[in-house]
This record gives structure tokens, C-alpha cells and sequence, in this order.
């Protein structure tokens, strides 16, 4: 009997896009799906298309009930390791098989028919903070962009009006003397895995003895590859960074 029977037709809803934009721009991991081929009897063609959420949840239409059970597991493995994959589903597979790029999955319906989709789990690039408006801050967000990161900076950080983000990777503080310790005590009351302070270590040591937690903040910040430019401090901070994550 053949699965779909009796099913409704579903499509990906007009507005996935713009949910997909929304996930980005709230920072939120998922899994796209996109149907890239089909050989029938399917309820699939190519084209269609869903998301796939931490939670197990599904948006949009890939398939009937097997292929979306076997979707969503997929897809919440690649979501731990933010990789791609070409699914594919298929009478043909007998035992889970998995090599690079590819997963075959045995057809676990009786309808047969073979889906072949493809699984891009998308994370949120690392997120960094920089307060401060000195060279070496500007310097610390341009790298920063250069390597894919998200960086938040702007003259409000200089001004102490710092907001820093739950998933925050980082916090730069290289604004030599303004408003240090606020923007201290806020990354290291939320947990920020990294903490860098762009200081002398006689300067670092008085700022962080009037810091609670001050001993988890890097002074001088950056690993010591004897940088002397704005753009190679930055360097050596991401260097640090990249080694603690």
C-alpha cells in the first residue's frame, strides 16, 4: 500500500525564505533541506524544500512521513557538526551506509521510490565583541570580518554601551581606559569563553584587581608572536582565540 495514499500534497510555504532570513538574522542553527532528485513513486519532486530546527522541527515539504522521520535525524546529526550532506533515501540501501558527503538510507516505507536531498546545516558564524575605538580595535574588526565572524563594534562600545550577546565566542576590550570594567564585568558575569584586555601587564593587573573574576581575562591579550602593528596584535588575538576554541 502505497504511503501517501489518502495524504495531502504539502509544499514549502511561499514565505521559507523569509523564515531562513529570519533564523540567520536571529543567529538560530538549522538544517536546510532541498530535494535534488527523485525516481517514483515519491510524494517529493525536486525543488521542494524545508527546514529542519535543533528542536526536531520541520518546515516546509520533502517527502511523506519515512523520508521526513529520516530528514529530521539526519539533519540533527549534521546540526552537531555543521556539516553538509547529499541524503539519500532508497530501497536499493540496505544497512545505513555513510561515506564522504554521502548518507544512503534504506527506504523504511513500502511505497519504494528513491529521494536523493541535500542537508545543509547552517550555524551561526562566531560571534565577537570589540570595545573601543583605537587602532587596534578597528584592526581587530576588520580581521575579524576577513575570517567569516560576526563582529559587533561601533563608537557606541567606545562609549561603554556595550551589549554583549549570550553566544558571544569573545570580548576585546582595546579601548585604552574607557570604560574597561563595566564591559569586563558584564563579559565575565555571562560566561564569554574568551575575555581579551589590550593592556601592559603593570596597567592589567590594577584593572582586573578591581574586577571580581579578573584572573579569567587575558592580559595582555593575543598569543606572543611579537606583533607590533595594529594588524598583527589582532592577528595574534584571533591566534588565542582559535586556539582556546
Amino acid at each position: 500500500m502505497n504511503e501517501f495514499i489518502g495524504m495531502p500534497r504539502r509544499r514549502p510555504a511561499p514565505d521559507l525564505e523569509t523564515r531562513v532570513e529570519r533564523l540567520r538574522s536571529g543567529r538560530e542553527p538549522y538544517v536546510l533541506a532541498t530535494v535534488v532528485r527523485v525516481q517514483r513513486p515519491t510524494s517529493a519532486k525536486a525543488g521542494d524544500r524545508a527546514v529542519v530546527l535543533p528542536d526536531g522541527t520541520i518546515e516546509g515539504f520533502v517527502g511523506g512521513v519515512c523520508a521526513t522521520d529520516t530528514v529530521r535525524a539526519q539533519s540533527l546529526r549534521l546540526l552537531r557538526t555543521g556539516r553538509a550532506a547529499l541524503l539519500r533515501i532508497t530501497p536499493e540501501a540496505g544497512a545505513p551506509h555513510e561515506e564522504e558527503g554521502l548518507i544512503a538510507v534504506g527506504q523504511p516505507c513500502l511505497s519504494g521510490g528513491t529521494l536523493e536531498i541535500f542537508l545543509e546545516a547552517v550555524l551561526p558564524p562566531v560571534l565577537v565583541h570589540v570595545h573601543g575605538d583605537s587602532p587596534i580595535a578597528r584592526a581587530f574588526a576588520s580581521v575579524g570580518r576577513a575570517l567569516g565572524y560576526q563582529v559587533e563594534a561601533g563608537p557606541e562600545r567606545a562609549a561603554g554601551a556595550v551589549q554583549i550577546a549570550p553566544d558571544a565566542a569573545a570580548v576585546l576590550v582595546a579601548s585604552h581606559g574607557v570604560g574597561e570594567e563595566p564591559v569586563l564585568r558584564d563579559a565575565l558575569a555571562k560566561g564569554v569563553p574568551y575575555i581579551g584586555l589590550i593592556a601592559s601587564r603593570e596597567r592589567g593587573a590594577a584593572v582586573l584587581a578591581r574586577v571580581e573574576g579578573g584572573e579569567r581575562v587575558r592580559v595582555p591579550a593575543g598569543l606572543d608572536i611579537g606583533a607590533r602593528t595594529p594588524g598583527e596584535v589582532a592577528v595574534s588575538v584571533y591566534a588565542e582565540i582559535i586556539r582556546l576554541r
